[in-house]
This record gives C-alpha cells, sequence and structure tokens, in this order.
C-alpha cells in the first residue's frame, strides 16, 4: 500500500523547477523527499562529455541515480513520483515503480525531440510513466504516439516566493539593472539573432545567463548569471524584458512568459497562439513581436510610450496573478489528475 507522500525527482537547484515545485507541495500542506537530478551527471568532466556526446545524451550516473531512486521509494512508499523534464529514470526502474503502487508523473518541461535533448534511454522509459504532464502543445500528438498512456496540456508557472516584485533600493543598484531591454535565459544562435537588431537600434541591452560571451554579437552584453534577488531587481529596474520561445523545442510559451508579469515586467514576447490566448490582442496587456524585423519597432514604441508602458505591466501582471497560475495551482492540477 502506498503512502500519501510525495518523492520528487527534479533539479533543485535555485530557481530551478524542482525548487518552486518544493516549495508548492509546503503550500499544498503535503510531504515531499527531493531527489536532485544533478547528482546523475556527476563524475569527472572527461567522462561525463563523452556519456553525453556519444552515449545518447545519457547522464553518466544514470543507472546508480535510477537504483537510488528506486530505494528510496521502496523505503517511503509514496503516493506519486513526480519527474520533471528529461529525468534520469530508467525503464526499468519505472516499471518496478508502478509495481509498488505509486502513480508515475512526468512534468516534461522540455521537447525530448529536439535534437539537442534527443535520449533514447527516456524516450525508451516514456511509456511507462502513468501520466505526462507537457506545457507545449506541439509535443502531445507526439507522447501519444510513443505510447504514453495518459497526456495532458500544463502550462509553466511561477513561484510567488522567487517571483515577486522587488525594485532596487539603492543608487548603484538603480544604475547596475537600469537597461532599456533585459533578456535572461540562456544564448542560442537564434536568440543571438533576436537580439542583435535591438543592440543595432542603439538600445541598451543586458543579457543574463549563459553563453551569450559565444556570440561575438553580444558577448559585451553579456552579464552573467543572477540570482533570483538580481533577477527581481533587474526585472523591475528594466524598460522592457524580452520574452522568448525556443523555436527548436517548439515552444509556444516559456518560463518568462509567467516570470515577468509576476514581478511586474513589461513583457515584450514573440507572437505566438499560447501568449495570444494568454495575454490577449497586441498592447492589451503585453506587446508583441513577429520576428528580428519588428522587434526593434515593437520595442521603441514601449520606450516611446511610458505610461503605457505601466499599464502593460500592471495589465500583466494582473492577468498572471488572478489566473491560478502558480507553481502550487500547477501541482495541484497534477495531483487531481492522478487522484
Amino acid at each position: 500500500m502506498s503512502g500519501s507522500g510525495i518523492v520528487l525527482v527534479a533539479d533543485t537547484g535555485p530557481m530551478q523547477l524542482g525548487s518552486h515545485l518544493v516549495e508548492a507541495v509546503s503550500t499544498l500542506g503535503l510531504t515531499v523527499t527531493p531527489l536532485d537530478t544533478r547528482e546523475a551527471f556527476d563524475g569527472p568532466a572527461v567522462l561525463r562529455t563523452a556519456s553525453w556526446r556519444l552515449a545518447g545524451h545519457r547522464p553518466l550516473r544514470l543507472a546508480n541515480f535510477s537504483a537510488r531512486v528506486l530505494e528510496v521509494v521502496r523505503r517511503e512508499r509514496p503516493s506519486i513520483v513526480l519527474a520533471t523534464g528529461l529525468a534520469p529514470l530508467q525503464a526499468d526502474v519505472l516499471r518496478e515503480i508502478g509495481t509498488l503502487g505509486a502513480k508515475r508523473i512526468n512534468f516534461l518541461t522540455d521537447d525530448p525531440w529536439n535534437p539537442a535533448h534527443r535520449a533514447p534511454w527516456f524516450l525508451k522509459g516514456l511509456p511507462s510513466y502513468d501520466i505526462v504532464f507537457s506545457p507545449r502543445h506541439a509535443n502531445l500528438d507526439d507522447l501519444i504516439r510513443a505510447g504514453v498512456p495518459r497526456v495532458e496540456y500544463l502550462p509553466f508557472g511561477y513561484s510567488p516566493v522567487a517571483h515577486r516584485y522587488e525594485p532596487a533600493t539603492t543608487a548603484a543598484e538603480r544604475a547596475a539593472f537600469h537597461t532599456d531591454v533585459v533578456l535572461a535565459g540562456g544564448a542560442d544562435e537564434e536568440r543571438a539573432r533576436l537580439v542583435q537588431p535591438l543592440i543595432r537600434a542603439g538600445l541598451s541591452v543586458a543579457l543574463y545567463g549563459g553563453y551569450w560571451d559565444r556570440f561575438p554579437s553580444t558577448r559585451r552584453y553579456a552579464k552573467g548569471v543572477l540570482g533570483a534577488e538580481g533577477l527581481r531587481k533587474v526585472t523591475a529596474e528594466a524598460r522592457i524584458s524580452l520574452g522568448l520561445v525556443r523555436r527548436a523545442n517548439r515552444d509556444g510559451h516559456a518560463m518568462r512568459t509567467f516570470e515577468v508579469p509576476a514581478m511586474r515586467g513589461c513583457l515584450l514576447a514573440e507572437r505566438t497562439s499560447d501568449h495570444v490566448a494568454l495575454f490577449g490582442s497586441d498592447r492589451e496587456a503585453v506587446v508583441y513581436f513577429d520576428d528580428a524585423a519588428d522587434v526593434v519597432d515593437a520595442a521603441r514604441w514601449i520606450l516611446d510610450h511610458p505610461l503605457d508602458r505601466d499599464r502593460l505591466a500592471a495589465q500583466a501582471s494582473e492577468v498572471v496573478r488572478a489566473g491560478r497560475h502558480t507553481y502550487a495551482d500547477r501541482l495541484a492540477a497534477m495531483l487531481e489528475a492522478a487522484a
């Protein structure tokens, strides 16, 4: 007989989804045993790289970590094992967890058919989950064809603790964080191409996250990685927060879709069906752009209309905060579906 707790298999580092879900479990008054997936990637750098590149994006310690999860499930007897993303759980371990009476759920934060993520060992285990929730409509039919018994759409969300309004408190902070456009998130070629027109137009741009220094056009604007407090302050002080999706991931929205409005930033977002469904038409709660050809015009409109900018930030914040979009809401939806 399974118990009533949750075993969470996720990256629980600062500002990661796993940490937001731990907070959400507490909000709902439940008990959780978190198992940090970063353990599966421990080991010498050379071996980690070789396993990732030559063994189908396989974490170096996949078998060891899977066995540890199974050991914890046998001991704790949870009612739910909730994994996120390409969780390092082998197919045979997932099947064994099922025999112990726990519902196996995955909140699939990445597109597992994106070549950058595609991992045969993970795809093999997909049919052994009871329910897979995806924040992208494009994956739903793929998951059904992969043999997942139940597939549900579930958007990203935000943490009321991590993603709250917190402006800079000193002149030094205001000077450090004030900018025309801020983008928080890892770099790739597609994102660099969208940022370049803003830079060429003479707007002040600040890029936070990994890999921005790899591109000559964005290197001088790379600001490194911010913690939670810094992210809140730069969102409050920047005049525009850029909201991008990853086309290779077939995204309709991203985590920043909810996080920026929760922190009362003014969101300049790629026009997608998800964004329009959430925020309405252009300039109702956010400003949209379609591609690199019109991103500068959209940004300049915001900069030239400061009163509208404040209105948009307030309206988008209201949309997100009034719409039951916290990760506690997302967790409650998953648990209700699994009941």
